[in-house]
């Protein structure tokens, strides 16, 4: 960036070209600009995935968050960083950052699986029962999990709903 801001300065310098034409050189620096940023966001979830297929579970997550950064919304990065917690054993960031991709993608089945294994764990009848009526809707890969949801829902007693 720091390259950009010396060429518009040079340019702005220069007394010859008419404001009609250094707007022009500015525009198109600006859009140029804006399209390396993009890519570069891209470019950040490409490596993270990279390190985390590779099991360098540091790297994957610094880049993960370097991503989030330049694009908040990008609910992968946040499903990648709840899977990376899981393996840190670190509960509270892989929740936290689980319910974050589902209120950025409430359909993505994947986080809604991790958040409904969760709720077994900690036993909350309720919660994994309206979780999984929720799965059942909107479940494409992992439907067959179903099967094993209601099997753990069986071992939870129904006293325990709040």
């Amino acid at each position: 960036m720091r390259a950009w801001y010396i060429i518009l300065m040079r340019l702005k310098k220069m007394r010859n070209i008419k404001n009609i034409n250094l707007n022009f050189f500015i525009s198109i620096f600006f859009i140029f600009g804006i399209c390396q940023l993009t890519y570069a966001n891209d470019d950040f979830f490409t490596q993270a995935k990279k390190k985390y297929d590779e099991k360098n579970y540091n790297d994957s997550k610094f880049l993960f968050q370097k991503n989030i950064v330049f694009n908040p919304k990008h609910a992968k990065s946040y499903l990648y960083l709840a899977k990376i917690f899981e393996k840190e054993e670190n509960e509270s960031e892989k929740i936290k950052n689980i319910r974050t991709t589902l209120l950025l993608e409430p359909k993505n089945e994947e986080a809604m699986y991790m958040l409904i294994t969760y709720e077994l764990k900690k036993s909350n009848y309720s919660e994994v029962k309206e979780l999984k009526e929720n799965f059942a809707i909107i479940c494409d890969k992992l439907c067959n999990e179903i099967n094993k949801i209601e099997e753990s829902l069986k071992d939870i007693e129904p006293k325990n709903e709040s």
